[in-house]
């Protein structure tokens, strides 16, 4: 009789300790850092001026550098489409080449803002 009731003690005791370790879990570190980029891609939608959401997401760059993270796939191109509203075609350029060699799935959008910055600045 001491036996059948040992089991399931046994049991819903293991199930707990399982449990609380279970919670002790840590969240694995994120892959890309993002500081403001997503409030600054709504900022740009609802119409904020491009000088405000660059001086934003530059010094997103410097917070997210001197953590030694990676800023998220669309950051630099974004940043970009922001130099290239303001007439500075260099700094787009680059921000589009950046891009470009971090995320190699989007060469091929990356080629078309080039080519089209490119014709812009003639």
């Amino acid at each position: 009789m001491k036996h059948i009731l040992i089991k399931p003690f046994a049991m819903s005791m293991a199930i707990t300790a399982g449990l609380a370790l279970a919670g002790c879990k840590t969240a694995p570190p994120t892959m890309y850092q993002w500081e403001d980029y997503q409030p600054q891609v709504y900022q740009h939608f609802k119409g904020e001026s491009p000088e405000q959401q660059i001086a934003a997401m530059e010094k997103g760059l410097l917070e997210i550098a001197s953590r030694s993270k990676n800023p998220p796939p669309g950051y630099h191109a974004h940043l970009g489409l922001l130099y290239a509203m303001t007439d500075k075609q260099d700094l787009a350029l680059a921000q589009f080449e950046i891009e470009k060699k971090l995320f190699p799935e989007s060469t091929t959008y990356m080629d078309f803002l080039l080519k089209n910055t490119k014709k812009s600045e003639k």
